[in-house]
């Protein structure tokens, strides 16, 4: 039993169903009750075209659920139109779905959610247990977004910027639970890659491997957060490195920067060091002013002024730092760090103490109250 194959052919399958009349919702129950009946007959004997017989079962299954909820006529229309059985349209409709699951009406967390849910062939539970939810919320919450694009146009122009947003914010969800969600972002924009030419899917997924290179060394064996100047580069993944270097030099080519292109330079520079002190701030703050730019994003106005404190030192870090708002996330943090630079441990640690309070994780409040620890002992002495 393939499940690997299953769960692949399934964005496509759904995508078959709709362009053939089902809505979303449908569709997808239909597929779902296809491969529940292909995990108990394929072991004894797996068809020759495996999408083809889906399809022909999932489309049954729509008509089934059809003919108890609509009078006779439309019964025996949709009869009509059942699909004989054979080899499917060789058809990948999986892009068609991204830009479904990513339609702007939708939250950023159904759309995630639904992302997984619908192209990525995860199961509610797995899901909700990558965000940690019940999963009886989680069902809710596709179903939700299952039931807004059930009536959404497929024929409307795809909004790129829109998916890539979406599977932006399924990488940064990490690591949690029994799903590798920065590893499923990365299949997900393999998949749109190789759908659509476009610099700054590319951008997207130069970047996904650039940060997910250094995962192995983020976290000691305690569990604790290694600082990236901190960290051991022996550990880095060279090739997942060496792979979004290249992807994103061919988008750099192509003259048509983007967000995602800007922040992958910027990870680049940092994979390039071989030690911290060899890191080229100065191009990372070129970048920086880049991507500023193209976001006028105040977070990355704060990323900038540490890039600032490292190339011209930190009382210039603070200088940019200055005019931010002390309510973004990680400006109490950042503050700290280029005090503690500046030699001024006492405001350093009161700070790290602040963003400690202020942490949305464990893992990263435990890093600051140690760092606060730290500076206090020093002090102290």
């Amino acid at each position: 039993m393939n499940e690997a194959l299953l769960r692949n052919l399934t964005p496509s399958v759904i995508g078959i169903l709709v362009r053939r009349g089902a809505d979303f919702a449908a569709a997808e129950d239909a597929v779902q009750d296809a491969l529940v009946e292909a995990v108990r007959v394929w072991p004894d004997e797996q068809p020759r075209d495996p999408k083809g017989w889906l399809v022909t079962v999932a489309w049954r299954r729509f008509l089934d659920a059809t003919r108890a909820d609509t009078a006779r006529r439309r019964r025996e229309d949709l009869l009509d139109g059942e699909p004989e059985p054979g080899p499917a349209p060789a058809v990948d409709d999986t892009l068609q779905l991204y830009f479904l699951c990513a339609h702007p009406s939708l939250s950023p967390s159904s759309a995630v959610a639904l992302t997984l849910r619908a192209v990525g062939g995860l199961t509610t539970r797995q899901i909700a247990a990558a965000y940690l939810v019940p999963e009886a919320t989680m069902a809710q919450r596709i179903s939700r977004a299952k039931r807004t694009v059930s009536a959404v146009r497929l024929d409307r122009p795809g909004d790129v910027a829109t998916v890539l947003r979406v599977l932006y914010l399924v990488f940064n969800e990490g690591y949690s639970g029994d799903v590798d969600l920065a590893a499923e972002a990365i299949r997900l924009t393999r998949g749109l890659a190789a759908a659509i030419d476009h610099p700054e899917v590319a951008g997207l997924l130069a970047l996904m491997l650039l940060h997910h290179a250094r995962r192995a060394a983020r976290t000691a064996p305690d569990g604790s957060l290694v600082p990236l100047a901190e960290q051991d580069r022996g550990r880095w993944d060279t090739a997942a490195i060496a792979e979004g270097v290249t992807i994103l030099q061919a988008a750099l080519a192509r003259d048509r920067l983007g967000e995602f292109q800007a922040q992958a330079a910027i990870a680049a520079l940092h994979a390039d060091a071989r030690t911290a002190e060899e890191t080229d701030w100065v191009q990372i703050v070129e970048w920086y002013d880049e991507l500023a730019r193209l976001t006028d994003n105040p977070v990355v106005r704060l990323n900038r002024a540490v890039a600032v404190g490292e190339a011209d030192g930190p009382r210039a870090g603070l200088a940019a730092l200055a005019p931010l708002d002390a309510a973004l996330p990680r400006h109490s943090a950042v503050a700290a760090y280029l005090h503690e630079r500046d030699g001024d441990l006492t405001a350093a640690a009161r700070l790290y103490a602040e963003a400690a309070l202020k942490a949305t994780n464990v893992a990263e409040r435990d890093h600051l109250t140690r760092e606060a620890a730290r500076l206090n002992a020093r002090r102290s002495r």
